[in-house]
């Protein structure tokens, strides 16, 4: 214990545990260790000081974080004073308090110990027993093969952890950090996308070759971090903000390269972007919307994919056809080597698109079939995802209606209709955009004057995404003005990233940004009526309708990039639990 950085003080129940951990301060981390427990260092490693999860626990042993420390302090008071009958083996307290603590919300991180030992021994023979298992675990073998993702793509799976794992390891003994990692990794597929820039065959073969290269650096970070276990706040952003900042730049690339060979892909490039990102969105809602589903509903949420997972090929099937990000960098550096970028784009927007539709059709039949009615907590995080402005929470409060009933997702799905049918019907610059543009901002504060707790109530902040990003597309591509679409995928790369900067807030445990942040970068919105304005007044004026575009993305970027950085520099923001990450 002490060798794991823990000062071990001895209690000889739950009540003298209890005293004792009172004096530590709120802040800090505590464990609870059975004075019988036998098991493998690195078992007791993995359990209590991994940073990713609020409370974790093995056999015999508990680890909780700054947020678990209230609800462990109840599970305390309530536990018996008495381990257990007399004349009966004490009872495994950590294990008590670890149920305890999921009963009472906390969710405890179990981590799969494979053939790693931890357990409470009640005799000698059975301590016996354990210690000779603790001595025949491979320590090297166990860390190698913890570094990796216990659910990860079929690609990274078979073609990039079997070796990732060891370049992680190589890493680790020269003492280089997961951060240094990651950044080498967006290096890479920044020279990748500048390779893909110059238009030439040979520089698409070779941005092929980085961009696979800059996939697998991007595995090794997390490996190492995961075989160091050297997590931490900032590489936990860093990764999750660099995998959105490579593939955007990629397009980029590619739709740079295009361009010089006479080929305009801007369009496409965006397509992609809008699409990847309301996908992602898609994703993050309903994760939210469904994080604290217990018990019936979600038996009855995942029992088509209980029975699924029974069928061995059906796990990667599944996998494959959504494209994770290790299938989609794959095709992306294979088609950019043989083909040409309007062929990736069409092949990634057409693949990204079936992935979408499938997993958007399963969670709105099991959100159809989902009983129980939705925590205040994730109503919250839906809320703070719209990422309403101050015109929609004026139209809230202006519209505001009575009663219980959500119909969330009712008004989001008018609001983004409306407004995507005046955009494509209407000529470029028509004031009824604009009209369209105020009644989008009635109806999507209609969507949030009530807790979204509606089944699909999880739909809203897609819908809103897909209306504001898709604006922002057909204006730039129909208007006549120079350079629109590159100026548009400018905005839209850095409204994408506010949208993601604020997933990882909302599910680090810090909340969603700031409230001025959203009134000064005008709420979704804001943004989409300031376009639609722009556009009629600008509309037949040469280049002045990309140069606002321009102008637009810089100061949003400025605004939100710098509050993102200091936020995650100086919070303190627990690291994000990366396992079976959607990306």
């Amino acid at each position: 214990m002490r060798s794991l950085g823990f000062d071990v003080r001895i209690a000889s129940g739950a009540e003298e545990a209890g005293a004792l951990l009172a004096d530590v301060p709120a802040g800090e981390r505590v464990a609870l260790v059975d004075p019988r427990f036998v098991g493998h260092p690195h078992a007791l490693r993995l359990a209590l000081t991994d940073p990713r999860f609020p409370a974790a626990a093995v056999p015999g042993a508990l680890a909780a974080q700054r947020e678990a420390r209230p609800a462990l302090a109840r599970a305390l008071s309530g536990a018996p004073t008495v381990p257990g009958p007399p004349g009966t083996p004490a009872a495994d307290l950590p294990g008590t308090l670890a149920d305890a603590l999921d009963a009472d919300g906390v969710a405890v991180h179990r981590p799969q110990l494979g053939t790693l030992v931890a357990t409470v021994p009640t005799d000698a023979q059975a301590r016996h027993a354990a210690r000779a298992a603790v001595e025949a675990v491979d320590d090297e073998a166990v860390r190698l093969r913890s570094a990796v993702k216990a659910h990860d793509g079929f690609f990274t799976t078979f073609f990039i952890s079997p070796y990732s794992r060891y370049i992680a390891r190589w890493c680790a003994r020269r003492g280089l950090t997961p951060n240094q990692v990651t950044t080498a990794s967006l290096i890479t597929a920044l020279i990748a996308a500048g390779c893909a820039a110059t238009g030439e065959r040979g520089g698409y073969v070779a941005a092929g070759v980085l961009l696979l290269v800059s996939f697998v650096l991007d595995c090794t970070d997390g490996q190492l971090a995961r075989y160091a276990l050297k997590y931490s706040t900032m590489g936990a952003w860093l990764d999750a903000t660099f995998d959105r900042a490579k593939e955007y730049a990629f397009y980029a690339g590619l739709a740079l390269g295009a361009a010089r060979n006479g080929d305009d892909v801007w369009a496409l490039a965006l397509g992609a972007m809008v699409l990847m990102t309301c996908r992602h969105v898609v994703d993050f809602s309903f994760n939210e919307a469904n994080a604290e589903s217990t018990g019936a509903a979600a038996k009855t949420s995942l029992a088509l994919s209980s029975r699924l997972d029974g069928v061995g090929w059906t796990v990667w099937a599944r996998r494959m056809i959504i494209l994770p990000i290790g299938e989609r960098w794959a095709m992306i550096a294979v088609l950019t080597a043989v083909t040409t970028p309007r062929i990736v784009f069409w092949a990634l927007i057409a693949g990204c698109a079936f992935g979408a539709c499938y997993t958007t059709a399963g969670r709105v039949l099991r959100s159809l079939t989902r009983k129980g009615r939705r925590s205040d907590r994730a109503a919250r995080a839906l809320a703070d995802l719209t990422d309403s402005g101050p015109l929609a929470r004026f139209a809230a409060r202006l519209f505001h209606r009575s009663g219980d009933r959500s119909l969330g997702v009712v008004f989001a799905a008018i609001a983004t209709a409306g407004l995507l049918s005046a955009v494509l019907t209407w000529p470029f610059g028509d004031r009824q955009t604009v009209i369209a543009a105020v009644g989008y901002t009635i109806f999507a504060g209609l969507a949030v004057t009530q807790p979204l707790k509606g089944a699909l109530d999880w739909l809203v902040p897609p819908l809103f995404r897909a209306a504001e990003y898709t604006t922002v597309l057909v204006l730039a591509a129909r208007s006549d003005s120079p350079g629109a679409l590159p100026a548009a995928f400018g905005l839209v790369a850095a409204v994408a990233y506010h949208h993601y900067d604020t997933v990882y807030r909302i599910r680090g445990g810090t909340g969603a940004p700031p409230a001025w942040l959203v009134r000064v970068t005008g709420g979704h919105e804001g943004r989409t009526l300031l376009v639609t304005v722009l556009a009629a007044l600008l509309a037949g004026r040469g280049d002045d309708f990309t140069l606002a575009l321009t102008a637009l993305a810089v100061a949003v970027a400025l605004v939100v990039l710098v509050e993102s950085i200091r936020f995650w520099v100086s919070s303190g923001a627990p690291a994000v639990h990366d396992e079976g990450e959607t990306a």
